[in-house]
C-alpha cells in the first residue's frame, strides 16, 4: 500500500510508456484519476466521503491502446479490475437486467487479490504443516502410552537409540533434509483429497432469480452437505502443492478476507466498460425497435456509475467510489447520443489518436512485452536465436500502416496478422528443418518476399471469409 501511495502522476505515466506507445493525452488523465484516488484517501476531514472519482470516456477507432492503458492501469496501482461489453448487455435475455454481474465481478477480482495476498503471509507456516504432514505420512510418528523424552532435531551423535521414539524423530529428520533437497520429489504418496461435489441447483431460479441469490444458494447448500474426500496416489511434489493450499486455506480467515476485498474493491476498484457506443441511440432517430433497448441499457447501468449498493455473496458494496472508464470507437453514433445523464458521469473525455507508420515502428521496437520480443523469445525456447535488423523492422510497419489504410483499421493488431504471415514457415521448420543453434535474421528483403501476396491481395480481402 505504501508503494501505491508513493506513485505520483509522472510516475504513473511512465509505467504505462513501458508498455504503450502514444496516447499521451489519455495516460495523463487516467494518471491524474488514479492520483485523486490517492489523494482522496489521505484526505482526514469528513469531505473525503463526497469526493468522487471523475470517470473517463475514451473515444478512438479499435486497436489504439484504450483496454490495454485501462488494464495496465489497474496492474500499477495492484487495484481490482474488470472488463465488460455494453453489447453483452442488449442480448436477448439480458436487455440491461444484469449489468450488476460487472460489480460481482469486480468484488471476485478484489477477493482473489486480497487471498493472494494473505495466502502469502502465512505461505511459510504452511510450508511447514506440509511437512510435516507429507513426514507423518512417510515416517508415522510412534505412539506410546507413557511420557517419551523430546530428541532435539540437531542432535548429531553416533550413539544408538535409547527408544523406538529416539529412532524415529532421527528418521524424521534424515527425511526432513531430503524433503528439503529435493531428493523424494519424484516418490508416490497417497494423500486424502477433498472430492467435488457438483450441485445442480440451476433449475430452481427458473430465470426469476438473479446471480448473487443463485451463488449465495449454491454455496449454502454445497456448505450443509457432508465434505467427502478421496484418496489420490501424487507425487511428493505435487501433493506439496495440494496440502499448501488446504493449509493456507485453515491459516487465513476467510471473514477477514470478505471484509477487505470489499473495501479494496469499493476505494480502488476499476470497471471498464467496453464498447459503449454500441448501446448509443443513432443520431436522428426516435423510432422503436433496438434504440430502445439502447436507451433501456444506458438507464440500468445509470444507478451503477452514480453509485449505488449492490448486493454479492461476500457482502453490500457501494460504487460510490468505483473508477468507471468506458470506451467506444463511436464511428456510428457519437458520444451526444448517449442519454444526457449517462454523459455527465463521464465528464472527462479522452480521444485516441490513430497509429502512425512511426507508432507501428516503435511499437514494435520500445515495449516490455514487443511482438518482436514474445516471437523472439519462442525461438530462443527451442535454442533458435531471431533477429530483426532496423531495415526489416521499418519495411513491417510500412506494410501494416499500408493494409490498414486501405482495407480496414484494426490498429496495432495489424501487426499480429502480418508478424504471424511473416514468420509462420520458420515456426512450422523448427525444430525439424531449423535445428538448435540456428540463426535466422530478418532483412528488409525477406520482409518484403514474405508479405508481397498480403499487399497484393488487400483489394480481394474483404470478399473472403
Amino acid at each position: 500500500m505504501e508503494k501505491i501511495l508513493s506513485l505520483t502522476p509522472r510516475q504513473i505515466v511512465a509505467e504505462l510508456d513501458k508498455y504503450i506507445i502514444g496516447q499521451n493525452d489519455a495516460k495523463r488523465n487516467v494518471a491524474i484519476a488514479l492520483r485523486n484516488r490517492i489523494r482522496r484517501l489521505m484526505v482526514k476531514t469528513d469531505i473525503q466521503k463526497d469526493i468522487v472519482p471523475n470517470n473517463i470516456l475514451m473515444i478512438g477507432s479499435t486497436g489504439v491502446g484504450k483496454t490495454e492503458i485501462a488494464r495496465r492501469l489497474a496492474k500499477v496501482a495492484n487495484a481490482p479490475f474488470t472488463k465488460v461489453e455494453a453489447s453483452k448487455f442488449t442480448e436477448v435475455g439480458y436487455v440491461g437486467r444484469d449489468v450488476e454481474s460487472m460489480v460481482r465481478d469486480l468484488v471476485e477480482q478484489a477477493v482473489a487479490l486480497v487471498r493472494e495476498q494473505k495466502n502469502e503471509e502465512v505461505k511459510i507456516k504452511a510450508a511447514e504443516a506440509v511437512e510435516e504432514l507429507i513426514l507423518d505420512i512417510l515416517i508415522p510418528p510412534v505412539k506410546s502410552a507413557g511420557f517419551t523424552r523430546n530428541v532435539p532435531a540437531n542432535v548429531e551423535d553416533d550413539s544408538e537409540p535409547s527408544s523406538d521414539a529416539e529412532l524415529n524423530e532421527r528418521t524424521r529428520d534424515r527425511f526432513r533434509e531430503k524433503l528439503r533437497e529435493g531428493e523424494l520429489d519424484d516418490r508416490k504418496i497417497e494423500i486424502n483429497v477433498k472430492a467435488s461435489s457438483p450441485v445442480g441447483v440451476g433449475m430452481i431460479g427458473n430465470g426469476m432469480m438473479d446471480d448473487a441469490s443463485m451463488s449465495g444458494l449454491q454455496d449454502m447448500i454445497s456448505n450443509m452437505m457432508p465434505k467427502k474426500t478421496k484418496k489420490r496416489k501424487v507425487s511428493i511434489s505435487e501433493a506439496r502443492k495440494i496440502l499448501l493450499e488446504d493449509e493456507m486455506a485453515k491459516l487465513v480467515d476467510f471473514d477477514e478476507v470478505k471484509e477487505e476485498a470489499i473495501k479494496l474493491a469499493e476505494n480502488n476498484g476499476i470497471i471498464f466498460i467496453d464498447e459503449v457506443d454500441k448501446i448509443a441511440s443513432k443520431s436522428g432517430k426516435n423510432g422503436g425497435g433496438p434504440d430502445v433497448s439502447r436507451e433501456g441499457v444506458q438507464r440500468d447501468l445509470l444507478p451503477i456509475v452514480e453509485g449505488s449498493a449492490v448486493n454479492t455473496k461476500y457482502g453490500v458494496i457501494n460504487t460510490d467510489h468505483v473508477l468507471f472508464i468506458a470506451a467506444g470507437a463511436f464511428h456510428v453514433s457519437k458520444p451526444s447520443d448517449l442519454i444526457p445523464e449517462l454523459q455527465g458521469r463521464f465528464p472527462i473525455r479522452v480521444e485516441l489518436q490513430s497509429l502512425t507508420q512511426s507508432d507501428f515502428s516503435r511499437i514494435l521496437r520500445e515495449p516490455k512485452n514487443a511482438l518482436t520480443k514474445q516471437y523472439q523469445a519462442l525461438f530462443n525456447a527451442e535454442e533458435v536465436s531471431l533477429e530483426f535488423n532496423d531495415e526489416a523492422i521499418e519495411e513491417i510497419a510500412r506494410l501494416a500502416f499500408l493494409i490498414n489504410q486501405e482495407v480496414e483499421n484494426i490498429g496495432a493488431r495489424r501487426l499480429h496478422t502480418v508478424m504471424s504471415q511473416l514468420l509462420n514457415d520458420f515456426l512450422f521448420d523448427v525444430p525439424d528443418t531449423i535445428t538448435a543453434n540456428s540463426k535466422i535474421m530478418v532483412t528488409r528483403e525477406m520482409v518484403q518476399d514474405r508479405l508481397s501476396t498480403l499487399v497484393q491481395n488487400r483489394d480481394l480481402s474483404q470478399y473472403i471469409l
